[in-house]
């Protein structure tokens, strides 16, 4: 290694330094201003609005879609926009997040006149408590850095990812507070890949009118017909409402290799009981995993009481972009 690159990644460390001492400023200050934005953001009845310019505004932009992906209905405004039009998406029923370091910046505190006579609650974040925006809002959260990464402590560096690292914690603590679970998540990150990999089987089976299923009294003709219907390779085998058993494609192509075939012979007597199946509740990945190592490539749906509620093929789960 050269001199000339042990001094970039020198340079780097200090950068890293100042950044990591930044966030524990950050978490040393948390306080009463903490929980007051929490209990706010909590008891909306409206939206969280993110307001910001510039360096804040994309820190804005990303506390926004993080608070949006975890269960609270929120967007971010640019604070230009909002200047000229935008602002008519803020109501009396929102509360409004707004970012400025210096807490100086026109185009933010520009807004807070028409925000404060609209009703809405508005929560600063900060590095001056002592600035217009501080001095104009319900709340203030500090972020207490008196210098930038930047070796000129001009550009944004450490005060835009200690403003970041506090809307995750607030995000983080909402979202706790709701109960979000990861079931919440899919259903808002329905084309992502986190999402797919957290589709519960119940997602994807195909509901109980679609079942292949006979009587267990009923004849092998009618379990033929029934496996050829629904073009699952399959047909469940139900008494007293139970699922007792299962035959398969490959079932029938070894009973016909033996030469000895009655259609009419009652199907619980060739099939397989005590069938495979799996509950409503697994993730799908869970099935795809299962119906693998099982080398199989469907499985029927069943309740607590052994009650056939769906049924999915493994075709449906990689269909889900789910591998």
């Amino acid at each position: 290694m050269t001199s000339k690159q042990q001094a970039w990644l020198d340079k780097a460390h200090r950068v890293l330094d100042i950044e990591i001492a930044a966030i524990q400023a950050q978490h040393d200050v948390l306080g009463s201003e903490f929980i007051q934005a929490v209990e706010t953001i909590l008891g909306l009845e409206g939206r969280l609005v993110v307001v910001g310019m510039g360096k804040s505004g994309i820190i804005a932009k990303k506390i926004a879609a993080t608070f949006a992906s975890t269960g609270t209905p929120a967007f971010f405004v640019h604070a230009a926009e909002a200047q000229h039009g935008d602002l008519g998406m803020i109501t009396g029923h929102d509360a409004v997040l707004a970012l400025s370091h210096s807490g100086e910046t026109a185009e933010v505190c520009g807004l807070l006149p028409e925000i404060r006579r609209r009703g809405a609650t508005v929560i600063a974040i900060t590095g001056s408590t002592s600035s217009t925006l501080a001095k104009h809002t319900d709340i203030v959260l500090h972020i207490p850095i008196d210098k930038e990464a930047c070796p000129l402590n001009l550009a944004p560096t450490a005060s835009t990812t200690a403003t970041l690292a506090l809307g995750d914690a607030l995000a983080v603590v909402i979202l706790k507070e709701r109960g979000f679970k990861e079931e919440d998540f899919a259903r808002v990150h329905p084309a992502g890949s986190l999402g797919r990999k957290l589709l519960r089987v119940a997602d994807v089976m195909h509901d109980a009118d679609e079942l292949p299923l006979v009587n267990a009294d009923a004849p092998l003709r009618d379990a033929i017909m029934m496996m050829s219907s629904h073009r699952m390779g399959i047909t469940g085998i139900i008494e007293a409402g139970k699922l007792t058993g299962c035959l398969t494609d490959g079932d029938l192509r070894r009973i016909l290799e033996t030469g000895h075939i009655d259609i009419n012979l009652p199907v619980h007597e060739l099939m397989h009981p005590n069938p495979t199946t799996i509950t409503a509740d697994k993730l799908a990945s869970e099935a795809l995993h299962f119906m693998e190592a099982q080398k199989i490539t469907v499985l029927f749906v069943c309740d607590g009481q052994q009650q056939a509620i769906g049924i999915i093929h493994i075709h449906d789960i990689l269909q889900e972009g789910i591998a």
